[in-house]
């Protein structure tokens, strides 16, 4: 009857020798092979809080500590992993009652019978059994449900990588430029507080801000004179149709971000930027911080139409523009924050360009 729980730990707790005895034979008769027996009750307690067991068998009239609080002490217990059976002589039906209501599973009263109380074990080890198997196999299914999530989302970053490169060969910017408005952008955002999920996210998502300049026609964006106005016209579009390849009916809170970043990283704090005139905190701040992050780093690199800005020209420049292209907060943010962004700009560097005479680029302004 009990050959599947000939492993099962079973503890009796009685402080009566003889009755302990008696129980222990009983429960080893039948193939319970991990019988751990007290008639010590502070010290089977102590043992039931230091070790893994599968079933107890508890008395209830003990000295202290009782049955009573032994049950209060295990409150915490999952109760279906770790059944207790009470055994006791204790006639008033209101003990038994004031045992399961403290988290008893079953009680049987003495004097025994072995078979009905056999029986009792054998239904409990099976609960207990159950019990287990389903929070091993809860276990290993969220274990699955986290690697599958894993590789989804890494396959999704790589999508979105592809994408972003597929943008950078249509430009004159570098690999090595989108790498770092993501780094450079999530430290911002750190520094200003932001949720450490949403610092990451934009780390992810601030690369793709130029994605829509797959959309616009080589002989506008790698003109090398300046645009005419019907020119520009077109070139502001990037925003848009950058916003449009990244909004899906999938709500997914990286490309929505992306998208975001996208349409509004041109506005301007003054009012004056595009597609839509934005002005002050209407600007996302996710666009807001790659703004600003985007200008910095362009004005510090080499580029086949210019020749990179000093750190003290470029950071003279960004504090100017305080009020009119940024949020003078993420001015005074980002001025204390100069030091670390040179670091990103040498530790993420690329090789330098030979100057063509132009000096700004037709998507940075």
């Amino acid at each position: 009857m009990l050959s599947e729980f000939r492993s099962a730990k079973v503890v009796v707790i009685d402080d009566i020798a003889a009755n302990l005895r008696l129980l222990e034979s009983s429960l080893r008769a039948c193939g319970l092979r991990q019988v751990q027996g007290f008639t010590d009750s502070a010290a089977g307690l102590q043992w039931l809080q230091s070790n893994p067991w599968d079933l107890l068998l508890l008395d209830l009239d003990m000295p202290q500590p009782s049955g009573f609080e032994i049950l209060k002490a295990l409150a915490g217990r999952d109760r279906m992993r770790q059944p207790v059976i009470i055994v006791t002589a204790l006639g008033d039906p209101q003990d038994r009652r004031n045992g399961l209501e403290l988290g008893a599973n079953d009680y049987i009263c003495k004097p025994l019978d072995l078979h009905e109380l056999l029986l009792r074990v054998n239904s409990n080890l099976q609960l207990s059994s159950a019990r287990r198997a389903l929070l091993e196999e809860r276990d290993g299914l969220e274990h699955k449900v986290a690697e599958r999530t894993r590789q989804l989302e890494e396959s999704f970053q790589a999508v979105i990588r592809g994408l972003t490169r597929a943008a950078d060969y249509k430009d004159n910017e570098t690999g090595s430029h989108i790498i770092r408005i993501g780094a450079s952008a999530a430290r911002l955002a750190e520094a200003l507080g932001e949720p450490s999920a949403w610092v990451e996210l934009l780390r992810l998502a601030a690369p793709m801000h130029d994605v829509g300049k797959i959309g616009i026609a080589d002989s506008i964006l790698l003109k090398q004179g300046p645009l005419t106005a019907e020119e520009r016209t077109v070139m502001c579009q990037h925003a848009q149709i950058g916003h449009d390849i990244l909004r899906d009916e999938v709500r997914s809170p990286l490309l929505e971000l992306a998208a975001e970043i996208a349409l509004n990283h041109h506005e301007k704090w003054d009012g004056s930027g595009y597609p839509r005139g934005l002005v002050g905190e209407a600007i996302p701040l996710s666009a807001r911080i790659v703004a600003i992050c985007d200008v910095y780093d362009a004005l510090r690199s080499s580029r086949p139409y210019k020749q990179p800005w000093s750190a003290e020209r470029a950071q003279a420049f960004i504090r100017e523009q305080a009020g009119l292209h940024f949020d003078p907060l993420l001015v005074e943010v980002i001025s204390s924050l100069f030091e670390e962004f040179e670091a990103i700009q040498c530790g993420l560097a690329e090789p330098p360009c030979e100057p063509a005479g132009q000096t700004w680029s037709h998507s940075a302004g």
